[in-house]
């Protein structure tokens, strides 16, 4: 330690030595001397004290609180001696920022002081003016701590000021000061030099020489995202003049860009959703998000705060069954609630699983304990409830004008005394606020939050009359609360929407009356449900799914549940984490209108069976994987309740083989309803195996798709499903499958026999030449039914088209084929036409979409559509057929015997001049309805000289699409007349690429 305590205090009279003791244990974090019993304390003399402090004690708490307790008792000459021992020799000049405020927060940290080195060495590698073996740059550095609320940004960066003024860092001096955004936000305009001098008065004096030596100054800017300010403003208001006034925000966001103190380091800590804003200021800036408790913290403190181990570890382990609650334990406060709350439960025998449910539960467990056990027979205290209201709106406020810190005067306003808050503040739910003298804050961010949302349930707030209204003006209403745009403008509006959720549970509201003799009002209940209910969620994006899941089981009350998921009948639920997977389970088993489901799993939920974890973490994960599996099979058994559910899609999920098992059980148990099912990129391999056999005498399912990196061998499991007597499949798509000759002879011989499968989609699919010949021998089989067939990339030639026009000769039943992605070529496509021309083949839809056609290919198809062939709908879209296979093809339009309704000539080398034969063919056929020119440049000549064709009434078309330039005016004039001229025409723009998705897919199969 730089001082010596043991002569300070030995100058001490008995009652001061007693004073000192007594204000020991009441500054920040008292729970450093916890380890230490109050007996051995209030005996020990001045020289046994400075022992204790100085041996079982952190040298960087002892120099602050002895510090403070001299200046609170009033010895500023003892305050003194410490100081300049501290300093030294040193000139104090260097030295006037040596220390701003207490480093710790109060109870963020308790009884956890070992772990704060532990914790700032994590982050200290990564830091350059923490770490000595990290190359200085040529310019200064800008480091920004980034994290959720309360996981120990502002410890890490009080940490590393200290670390900086004591010179315990290499390289540095020692002048650093700490700027909380939290506390200048409420200052008025001055200048930078005032604005330094508030907190260390000899820096107005001392500009000059903070400039000379800017490169020896930390700054420490704490909390950016306290700063509320218009979006983007900072930017454009910045100033470099130290003794000009302006707002507080705009000199931070001066030194930011570096316009003032140049040279200095910078270390900012935010949370993530000003990060945006931030970026516009920072040049070049370090981030480092900070994670807080990681799994091995938090059960350590858990270890330390209960004195039975059995104990620590079935409260852990309550945290850690609510995947929610497990996660917002990263913040050392949320782990210090949890504790509190459990700990006295476990003491009285009672469980503690309802409160470790979910955050509101711990929240109310929590608030209810700030409430002083009633007298017998007199209830709660008469002024309770006018403070538990004062409170929330205090919270409420806050959370909508996003502020934390709160004054005298705010208190004031609401008519309440600190008194009346007692309660309040000696829970520690409400705290005097370390870095601003006569302030307030919550305990935690989520303290606030829960508090803001207890506040539309109290009557007099929003509860009372209009479930939508309030009776505050700066506080938005339910509606307000829930929509999209405020949530993204204020994020901390999220969570006080899963809390008011999670209050408006009838017992809970019963809980809250008993324990405060307020009454709470149900009311918002309705309002939340009108919300929930309005939105369309068919067309509700993956998150909003989410946020409706979290919403619901926030509340853990299944007739609330049920209400909200009487309208859905369509969702798409992505899984992401743990905490996702128990929502949803809670959730989908009150869904019973529910008729299509899409659903994605990512990695990392179930244990995957790759090998590739390390022995000791494959039994961690398996133990996880165990956890998860009761959830999974919750929302499996969906498929046994809800009887509506037609559609399942299960796309791009890692799962494993327990979870695969249990999915498919259920499936084949529950009754018969499902009639299509999409497996779509789905990890293990055997879970497409495992689906078809379930699938196999599934008699309502009609539409089965398979798709993945690997479908070998499915083959042989689906024959065996196509030769089910109760197989009633319609539709099957199978994509990448490579297969023997003798698997391909079986499908064909399974066609042969199935008298339900009329659509085979074999997409990407490796064709050896016996299995392609098998299968075109078998669409001549009188007995096989198909009607739709897609080979798309299936690696043919022209030299499979003889065998395929040999089949269209004598097929009658084949309406649609799909070549798309083949290299046919013109040679390819004369001997398909050959096949068209004959009159039995009844093909009418025809896609040759990136076959590698040239204008050769279209005379010859020019010729078959001149005829009496039956096709009606042609794709020879990204095909270089140019102004030469455009005549042709157009030629065929103006035939008489053309059937021809859609044709797509996307991306195929069309210019202006072939837009001539365009009109000729638009003002002649009468039947073509959709014309594709999409990734053409036609220019405004060529629009315009279809557009006077378009115009005309008799023009059949109802639908053009065309590549269109938005920055072009005077093309975007034209379309508008056009479309003015003909109301039934629909001009699509063409935006999107194709290629993966062709524009006439959407025509073909479904």
């Amino acid at each position: 330690m730089d001082f010596n305590l043991r002569p300070l205090l030995e100058q001490l009279e008995l009652d001061e030595l007693s004073k000192f003791k007594s204000l020991l244990r009441t500054l920040p974090p008292q729970d450093e001397l916890q380890h230490v019993s109050q007996t051995e304390v209030d005996e020990a003399s001045g020289q046994q004290l400075a022992e204790i402090l100085t041996t079982r004690c952190p040298v960087f708490w002892v120099e602050m609180v002895t510090i403070q307790v001299f200046d609170k008792m009033n010895r500023m000459d003892l305050s003194k001696r410490v100081k300049d021992e501290l300093r030294g020799q040193q000139d104090t000049s260097g030295n006037i920022w040596k220390t701003s405020g207490p480093i710790w927060k109060q109870n963020l940290w308790p009884e956890a002081s070992e772990h704060i080195g532990k914790f700032t060495q994590r982050y200290e590698r990564l830091v350059p003016f923490c770490n000595p073996h990290v190359l200085a740059g040529p310019f200064p550095h800008t480091v920004v701590l980034q994290g959720a609320a309360g996981v120990g940004k502002t410890t890490l960066a009080k940490k590393w000021m200290l670390d900086w003024a004591q010179d315990h860092l290499p390289e540095t001096l020692h002048s650093a000061f700490y700027l909380s955004c939290k506390g200048l936000g409420r200052q008025g305009a001055c200048t930078f030099a005032e604005l330094l001098a508030r907190k260390c008065p000899d820096a107005q004096e001392a500009g000059p020489q903070v400039l000379a030596q800017g490169q020896k100054i930390l700054v420490v800017i704490d909390g950016f995202d306290e700063l509320r300010v218009p979006s983007g403003s900072l930017i454009h208001d910045i100033c470099g003049d130290w003794k000009k006034p302006k707002p507080v925000p705009v000199l931070l966001g001066s030194l930011l860009k570096r316009k003032l103190l140049p040279k200095a380091t910078l270390l900012v800590t935010t949370r993530p959703e000003a990060l945006g804003e931030l970026r516009l200021l920072v040049d070049q800036p370090l981030f480092i998000e900070v994670e807080g408790f990681l799994e091995a913290d938090r059960r350590g403190y858990f270890l330390k705060h209960f004195e039975q181990q059995d104990q620590a570890l079935r409260a852990f382990q309550g945290m850690k069954g609510s995947p929610a609650l497990f996660h917002m334990g990263a913040a050392p406060a949320v782990c210090w609630v949890v504790c509190t709350c459990l700990k006295g439960q476990l003491e009285k025998g009672e469980d503690p699983a309802p409160t470790c449910r979910t955050p509101t539960s711990l929240f109310l467990r929590f608030l209810c304990g700030q409430c002083p056990p009633p007298t017998p027979g007199c209830g709660p205290a008469p002024r309770l409830p006018t403070a538990l209201h004062a409170l929330s709106l205090l919270a409420a406020r806050g959370v909508w004008a996003q502020t934390s810190l709160f004054d005298g005067e705010d208190l004031g306003r609401l008519g309440v005394s600190e008194s009346d808050l007692r309660p309040f503040l000696d829970g520690k739910a409400l705290q005097a606020d370390a870095d601003c003298e006569g302030c307030y804050a919550f305990l935690h961010l989520s303290v606030q939050q829960f508090l803001a949302a207890l506040f539309y349930l109290l009557d007099g707030g929003a509860g009372r009359g209009d479930a939508g209204g309030c009776c505050a003006q700066d506080i938005g209403d339910v509606r307000a609360l829930l929509s999209k745009e405020e949530r993204l403008r204020n994020p901390s509006l999220t969570r006080v929407g899963y809390f008011l959720f999670g209050l408006a549970n009838q017992e809970r509201a019963r809980e809250l009356e008993a324990t405060f003799g307020c009454r709470v009002s149900l009311d918002v209940r309705q309002e939340l449900l009108r919300v929930t209910c309005a939105r369309d969620w068919p067309l509700s994006s993956r998150a909003d799914t989410r946020e409706l899941m979290r919403c619901l089981y926030e509340s853990q009350e299944e007739a609330l549940v049920r209400e909200a998921l009487a309208p859905v009948t369509e969702l798409a639920l992505h899984l992401q984490s743990e905490r996702d997977l128990v929502q949803a389970a809670f959730c989908l088993r009150h869904g019973q209108a529910l008729r299509r489901l899409s659903l994605q799993v990512e990695k990392g939920i179930f244990l995957e069976n790759d090998g590739v974890w390390e022995p000791g973490m494959w039994a961690e994960r398996s133990r996880s994987d165990q956890h998860m599996l009761p959830f999974w099979v919750d929302l499996c058994a969906m498929f046994g309740s809800n009887k509506n559910l037609v559609f399942l899609d299960i796309n791009q999920s890692s799962l494993s083989a327990s979870s695969v098992g249990i999915l498919c059980e259920k499936i084949a148990s529950a009754p018969c309803s499902l009639q299509k099912v999409i497996l779509r990129n789905v990890s293990p391999a055997e879970a497409y195996r495992n689906f078809c056999v379930v699938l196999g005498g599934y008699e309502s399912l009609t539409h089965l798709t398979l798709e993945g990196s690997d479908q070998n061998n499915m083959l042989p499991i689906l024959c065996g499903v196509l030769l089910h007597p109760k197989c009633n499949l319609q539709y099957l798509r199978l994509v990448s499958c490579s297969a023997t000759a003798q698997q391909w002879a079986d499908l064909a011989a399974s066609l042969e026999t199935n008298h339900s499968l009329t659509c085979l989609n074999l997409t990407a699919s490796e064709f050896q030449d016996e299995g392609a010949k098998l299968l075109y021998m078998t669409l001549r089989h009188p007995k096989c039914i198909l009607q739709r067939l897609s080979l798309e990339n299936c690696h043919l030639t022209a030299a499979y088209c003889k065998e395929l026009s040999s089949t269209l000769m004598v097929n009658q039943r084949l309406t649609h084929l799909c070549l798309a992605k083949n290299d046919l070529g013109d040679h390819g496509v004369r001997l398909l036409c050959e096949g068209l021309s004959y009159p039995e083949c009844q093909l009418q839809t025809l896609v040759l979409f990136h076959c590698n056609i040239t204008s050769d290919g279209c005379i010859t198809l020019s010729a078959l559509l001149q005829g009496s062939s039956s096709l009606t709908h042609l794709d020879l879209g990204l095909n270089h057929i140019g102004i030469t296979g455009v005549k042709f093809l157009c030629e065929a339009l103006k035939k008489p015997l053309c059937h021809l309704r859609c044709l797509w000539l996307w991306g195929c080398a069309i210019t202006p001049f072939s837009c001539i034969d365009l009109s000729s063919a638009l003002s002649s056929t009468q039947r073509l309805v959709s014309l594709d020119l999409g990734q053409n440049s036609l220019e405004y000549s060529g629009i315009k000289m279809l557009g006077d064709v378009l115009k005309l009434p008799s023009c059949p078309l109802q639908k053009l699409r065309l590549k269109i330039d938005r920055s072009d005016a005077q093309i975007q004039k034209l379309l508008e007349e056009i479309e003015e001229g003909n109301p039934k025409l629909t001009i699509e723009r063409d935006h999107e690429e194709p290629r993966n998705n062709r524009p006439s897919s959407a025509d073909f199969i479904f």
